[in-house]
């Protein structure tokens, strides 16, 4: 008989010869060795009847479950990252509920989500049990349907009941938000300007520039308009966002539902030009009694605790052409009303904050840091009038206008 050891160590994988008739007689077959190379021989010498063939490689138990681990795995680290994305703190979120437009706004969505889950549910536990019920077995044939007018019927009536559910408090929402605003509401009007926002209370005598300031709890009715071109006011955890368009006043009101130190953030939401996205602003929630501190010193003149030669000097600057500081003759209109910008956290329409280095960066020349701002450069660094001492003065100036 032929000796099959020296076919099985070559080969490189265990190989195992059987002969059928016990000649062992006949040539060598090629193709009996390159199907021995990659795994599915079916035979080793032509016309003998000698089988060859590769075992297969056993498979480790533990794979089948380590595979389905790791199926498993992908679901859930897809949850864990939705659940910390929802914990991450969204200060320009629609979800963070702050103002009564937005509390309003959610109650039809509040419904909207709990039917949309309901549904799903219904849909998912259906399809489950009927697979169960009406999976191929053996010897069962389908039944064909050719219509059904019940099901039809309740097909189209379920639908429709979904959607006046959804329609009701809709509606309901719609037309309270289109309230007119209570009798005692504080009268507001905020002005669009490329790029800051003013914001005017007339009943209070109080001028103020991209700093909203207003009590809890009291609603708020707001005028809004531009001087030039189309923006948006918009502060997500308060309200939703209503267009301020020149030649006309649009109108929202509501109310803050907590104070905090903290304020909450506003944004032009329509492009206005080559700052749009630096057009921003803040809201300051106060309880009543910080509410009326702060209009009784926003009402008063200007407070100076620096020198007369400081406020001689600011009025010598270009700075009066476009700026107001009340109880002096600088009246300007074209930019924000400088009166108590001391008092302020931020400059340049939310931009930097309101420090002595920032504010200097600002003055000299505002387009290196806000690109497209009209006000133009100060420093003769940047081609203005100012030197950098003159600068420095009229920075404490402005620093002590509280």
């Amino acid at each position: 008989m032929y000796d099959a050891a020296p076919f099985a160590a070559a080969a490189p994988r265990r190989l195992t010869v059987g002969v059928a008739d016990g000649t062992g007689t006949g040539g060598w077959d090629w193709r009996a060795s390159v199907a021995a190379r990659v795994g599915t021989v079916a035979g080793a010498w032509e016309g003998t009847g000698v089988r060859a063939r590769v075992a297969a490689p056993r498979r480790t138990p533990g794979r089948p479950r380590i595979r389905a681990l790791r199926r498993g795995l992908v679901p859930l680290a897809l949850v864990v990252l939705a659940v910390a994305l929802l914990g991450c703190d969204a200060p320009m979120s629609t979800s963070e509920i702050e103002g009564s437009w937005n509390k309003e706004v959610w109650k039809p969505y509040w419904v909207i989500i709990w039917l949309a889950g309901i549904v799903f549910v219904a849909i998912m536990a259906a399809t489950i049990v009927l697979s169960l019920m009406y999976r191929e077995r053996p010897g069962r044939e389908a039944r064909q349907i050719h219509g059904n007018t019940k099901f039809e019927v309740v097909w189209t009536i379920i639908p429709v009941v979904i959607v006046l559910v959804m329609m009701v408090p809709t509606l309901d929402s719609l037309f309270k938000l289109d309230e007119e605003p209570p009798a005692d509401a504080l009268k507001v009007e905020v002005i669009g300007h490329q790029w800051w926002f003013e914001f005017r209370y007339p009943e209070l005598d109080i001028v103020t520039a991209n700093e909203l300031h207003i009590p809890e709890g009291r609603v708020v009715d707001y005028a809004l308009r531009s001087v030039d071109v189309i923006h948006s006011f918009w502060v997500p955890q308060l309200a939703g966002k209503v267009d301020m368009v020149p030649g006309r006043d649009n109108r929202m009101a509501f109310s803050a539902l907590n104070a905090r130190p903290e304020p909450y953030l506003g944004q032009c939401v329509e492009f206005c030009g080559t700052s749009h996205a630096n057009m921003r602003f803040r809201v300051f929630v106060h309880t009543a009694e910080d509410f009326e501190r702060w209009a009784r010193e926003q009402a008063a003149p200007r407070v100076s605790s620096v020198s007369r030669t400081a406020e001689e000097a600011f009025l010598a600057a270009p700075c009066l052409g476009c700026h107001t500081v009340r109880g002096t003759n600088a009246a300007g209109i074209a930019g924000p009303n400088l009166t108590h910008v001391g008092s302020r956290t931020t400059i340049g329409s939310g931009m930097l904050e309101n420090t002595p280095a920032e504010l200097r960066r600002w003055i000299a020349n505002s387009s290196a840091v806000k690109p497209g701002s009209k006000m133009p450069p100060m420093a003769q660094s940047a081609g203005g009038t100012l030197t950098d001492e003159q600068i420095d003065v009229i920075i404490g100036y402005l620093q002590s206008l509280k």
